[in-house]
């Protein structure tokens, strides 16, 4: 199964071995994404939204909740 909620994931688990979670990788090349389409087993380990929302010229923190750091 493919997702991008990660809650969902774990559902592979209670179907006993119907499913199985798979990922491909992604790069962000010149402000364009780009999948290499291989599936992988496993679930994601990183994500691409803050480098998404760099390339559209959102504001992205340091990842603090306190907006003055």
């Amino acid at each position: 199964m493919t997702t991008h909620d990660l809650a969902l994931a774990g559902a592979a688990d209670t179907l006993g071995g119907t499913a199985t979670n798979v990922h491909f990788e992604d790069q962000l090349v010149d402000g364009k994404l780009h999948f290499d389409y291989i599936l992988r087993p496993g679930v994601v380990t990183r994500s691409n939204a803050l480098a998404l929302m760099k390339a559209i010229g959102l504001p992205v923190g340091n990842g603090s909740p306190d907006p003055s750091r």
